[in-house]
């Protein structure tokens, strides 16, 4: 190799190192969460005690594909929402 090849890449060793550590410390664990979230939603079942994005928490009554009915409190109120408006199981 000649000093010129050598001196390219002793300069983008550095910018791909931040694009390595980027993707494994930001991007890997991000898809990770998401996978997470979509297998939660996907499982979802009657009886699962949930908290939705807005921090409501119930039990769920029926799944629908696109649509979740819940139980918030001990008097049998219900609430429709958005199967994506459910942040995790509480």
């Amino acid at each position: 190799m000649s000093a010129e090849t050598q001196a390219l890449l002793l300069n983008l060793l550095p910018l791909v190192a931040i694009f390595a550590v980027a993707y494994f410390f930001m991007i890997k664990p991000q898809q990770k969460r998401a996978k997470e979230q979509q297998n939660l939603l996907k499982n979802l079942k009657r009886g699962d005690k949930i908290v939705t994005i807005g921090g409501l928490h119930g039990t769920v009554k029926t799944v629908d594909n696109k649509v979740v009915t819940i139980i918030v409190n001990n008097k049998g109120t219900e609430m429709t929402f958005e199967k994506q408006a459910i942040k995790g199981l509480s």
